[in-house]
Parts: structure tokens; sequence; C-alpha cells
């Protein structure tokens, strides 16, 4: 049962951290369920309050921000609510329509398209597919640091404790 344990908390971290790239995966919630799963097979003895409040707030961080720096890609390059919200749905969407490039050309064209809807040139509806890109690209860089730290101190904890 050890050996079983440690694979599905090893499974579910990695989950997790592909989460961060691909956003079909449940990401930080991969990792967060990870911790019960260790807590049903090993004992939850280890784990105290302040390991669950630092991470659940590391999650609700994740969760806030990666909205807000995806929006701020968007609206750094003035974009419009439709822009941001066709981006984030060009996230989800883009992996499924075009497996290789779709994480990066689904939120361009989101942003790109409401842009073109709400009436600006094609020049600017670019330059605002672009900074949904970098808002991406900004997004998932923060969800691996946070959730590899997650990860780094689930083992401390269980280390120390």
């Amino acid at each position: 049962m050890t050996i079983l344990g440690w694979i599905l908390v090893i499974l579910l971290f990695a989950i997790g951290l592909a989460g961060a790239i691909f956003p079909i995966l449940p990401g930080a919630l991969a990792i967060y369920f990870a911790f019960f799963v260790y807590g049903w097979f090993f004992g939850f003895e280890s784990f105290g309050v302040w390991f669950w409040i630092i991470q659940t707030l590391i999650v609700v961080v994740l969760f806030v921000a990666d909205y807000v720096v995806n929006a701020w890609g968007v609206k750094k390059y003035g974009g419009s609510k439709l822009s941001t919200t066709l981006s984030t749905i060009g996230v989800i969407i883009g992996p499924f329509v075009i497996p290789a490039f779709g994480l990066v050309i689904g939120p361009f064209l989101g942003a790109f398209v409401g842009e073109l809807i709400g009436g600006s040139t094609v020049q600017k509806s670019a330059k605002v597919g672009f900074g949904s890109v970098l808002g991406l690209f900004a997004s998932t860089v923060m969800k691996i640091i946070l959730q590899v730290a997650m990860v780094i101190i689930f083992f401390i904890w269980i280390t120390v404790n």
C-alpha cells in the first residue's frame, strides 16, 4: 500500500504541474488533492493547520492571479473586456482545435477576434492578441513557480514533521 500511495501522490503532482502548461488539466487542484491522498495512505498527523492555510492560500492566489495576469496582458495592450473573455476561451479550446500550437494560437485569435468585433483595426487587434500571449506566458511561469512551491512545501513539511 505504501508504494501505491506514493505512486498516486507523485502522479497527482505530475498532473498538477502539467496543468500549468495544459489548462485542461486540474493543475493546483491535483496537487492539493495529492495532500489528501498522502493523508489517507500515511496519516494526516504530519500536516498541521498552518500547512493547510499556506497551501490553501497558494491555491487561491493561483486561481485569482491566473485570471488577473491573463487579463493584464490583454488590457496592457489596449484590449477590451470581450477580448479578455475570448482570449480565455481560446486558452481552453485552442489545444483541442490545434493540438500542437493551439495553446498559443487560441488566446491570440480570441483576443484578435474580440478586438475586431469591437471595431478595432487589424493592427490594434494583432497587438492585443500579442498581449494575450504575453499574459499567457507570464501566467504559466507564475503557475509553475507556485505549484513547484506547493510540492516543495509538502516535502519539507512531511520531512520535518
